[in-house]
This record gives C-alpha cells, sequence and structure tokens, in this order.
C-alpha cells in the first residue's frame, strides 16, 4: 500500500474511501502455484480493462503494477498463493464533494495462502450447490459483470440460502431463469460430449476461458448461449472454474445428482489438463524469493 510492502494486518483505508462507502472499486486475482504466477498478462489484461471502464486512474504504469505483485509475493515467500491487485475510488479532494472525478484514485493490493472457493475435503466427499430460489443476479445492466467488482449483496445472500438448505454453495439465475455464475465461479455443463455455459450475466473468467481453451483442444464442442436451469440440470457433467481452485466438479445441483455422485470423465479431463498448463513456462511468470 502506498509503494510499500507491509504486513497484511497492518492495511488499512480510509473509512471515508468511496471503495468502502459505495463499493466503488474494481480489483482482479491472479493465482500463484508452485512460486510461478498463472497468465499473468491476461489478468493484467482485465484490470486495466475494468479500471477503464469505471474511470479509474492509479497513476501506476502496468509495468509498475506488476513489479508491485511479484516484489509483495517474493517478500511474502508465498509459492501457493492468492493474490490480489485493487484500485478504489478513493476519497474527494474537496471535501462533501460528491463528484467522483474529485476523488484520488489508489491501487493496493495483498496476498494470502492459496484460497479455493470450495475446500478440498468437500470436493473429495462431493461438491453441491443449489440453484437460488430468494435472489437474482444483479443486472448486467446494472452492474456489468464483466467488470470484477466487490457487489456481492445476491451472492451473500444465495449462501445464506444454500448453507442453511445443507448445500456447498450457490449458483444464480437472472430474471428470465437462466443461469448466469456463482460466488467467484463460472458454471459449466456437459451433455453428450458438448461443453455448454452462459455467454451472458457472467465475469468473463481467466479460468473461464482457459476451460474454453482447454475444451477445443481436447475435442469438445463448445457452446455459448443463454443456459436454463432445465438443461443444466438434465447434463451428464456440471462443474465450475474458478482463479481459486481451478476446475471443481460439482456431483449435486438441489435433488440431481451427476456422474453417479464422482467427478465424471470429461471434467476430470479438464481439470487434469488444467493443472498440466499451470506447470506450463509458457503460461507461467516465474517469482524469484528473497529466502
Amino acid at each position: 500500500m502506498r509503494g510499500r510492502i507491509i504486513p497484511i494486518g497492518e492495511a488499512c483505508i480510509p473509512i471515508t474511501d468511496w471503495g468502502l462507502t459505495h463499493c466503488d472499486i474494481t480489483y482482479d486475482v491472479v493465482p500463484v502455484w508452485k512460486g510461478g504466477m498463472f497468465r499473468l498478462p491476461a489478468y493484467l489484461d482485465r484490470f486495466e480493462a475494468s479500471m477503464a471502464a469505471l474511470h479509474l486512474d492509479p497513476d501506476m504504469t502496468r509495468d509498475a503494477i506488476q513489479s508491485a505483485l511479484i516484489q509483495m509475493v517474493a517478500a511474502s515467500g508465498l509459492r501457493n498463493s492468492y493474490v490480489a491487485m485493487v484500485c478504489s475510488r478513493g476519497t474527494p479532494t474537496i471535501a462533501g464533494s460528491r463528484d467522483p472525478r474529485h476523488c484520488r484514485n489508489h491501487f493496493y493490493a495483498w496476498c494470502v495462502p492459496y484460497v479455493q472457493v470450495i475446500r478440498p475435503e468437500v470436493i473429495a466427499k462431493g461438491a453441491s450447490a443449489c440453484i437460488a430460489q430468494t435472489v437474482q443476479r444483479i443486472p448486467d445492466g446494472s452492474v456489468d459483470p464483466i467488470v470484477k467488482n466487490y457487489h456481492w449483496g445476491d451472492f451473500t445472500k444465495g449462501l445464506f440460502e444454500a448453507k442453511d438448505a445443507g448445500f456447498e454453495t450457490v449458483i444464480l439465475t437472472d430474471a428470465d431463469g437462466n443461469i448466469t455464475e456463482g460466488p467467484g465461479f463460472n458454471v459449466f455443463a456437459i451433455k453428450h460430449g458438448k461443453l455448454l455455459t452462459s455467454g451472458h450475466g457472467v465475469l468473463s473468467g481467466i479460468t473461464r476461458r482457459t476451460v474454453l481453451e482447454i475444451a477445443t483442444q481436447l475435442g469438445l464442442q463448445v457452446d455459448i448461449r443463454p443456459l436454463p436451469q432445465t438443461v443444466l440440470l438434465d447434463a451428464d457433467e456440471v462443474f465450475i472454474s474458478s482463479s481459486a481452485g481451478g476446475v471443481i466438479p460439482i456431483v449435486k445441483v438441489n435433488e440431481t445428482i451427476f456422474a453417479g455422485g464422482a467427478c465424471g470423465p470429461a471434467t476430470q479431463s479438464i481439470y487434469q489438463t488444467y493443472w498440466d498448463w499451470m506447470a506450463a513456462p509458457a503460461y507461467r511468470t516465474e517469482i524469484i524469493y528473497n529466502n
């Protein structure tokens, strides 16, 4: 923060920062695995696009942002890490102003040990999700999901619904009842060798992009289109993708069981290829650690 590497417990922003009071903020997350950042240029591309869409400018070059991330992770010593880059609107330079142009935007970043949206022990037993009935995804005409954001009011309400009903996580639909995404992940279905995923109301995840590229390499037909609940529930296999965990099989949605309650063969192939790519030099930015 402010050009310094500090312990995460010492990090702070003003309580009047619009990133906090207005959720006027964007971020991105790049995974570090075995000492290398995966597809860092793609994550930086999306972070820059999100800042441009929100008229945010932290007065830092792309090289400076990349250098800050690498130096921070190197100092942390974390070989497997969840690394966030953030740009907040900041506080008005003119007291009492409600004009976002009067705010001084600022960049900060943080890293913690590698995070998974669903814990490995839950995945081993068979991860489940419900399709939310009490809340819909924020319309993309109101909050653009392509711009990575902290607007999690809908996700949080959905998570309470899922947890109270005994499910691990939640999948949200749009106003037409089509599948969108879940808290921190994209959703995929496989039916008769075809990979199906929504093309609207979702973040254009870097892990999602990787999955689509892998599926094409494996010879799966890819179909990006509206995904009704009935189609998802009729699938042969269902999985989710996230920078926090990669490719994650979902064996139960509502009361429907997929692939006999285990990771299906197509999902397993995509999963294995994803981790192969995580280790491939072409996709990695290696970190030189301080110790």
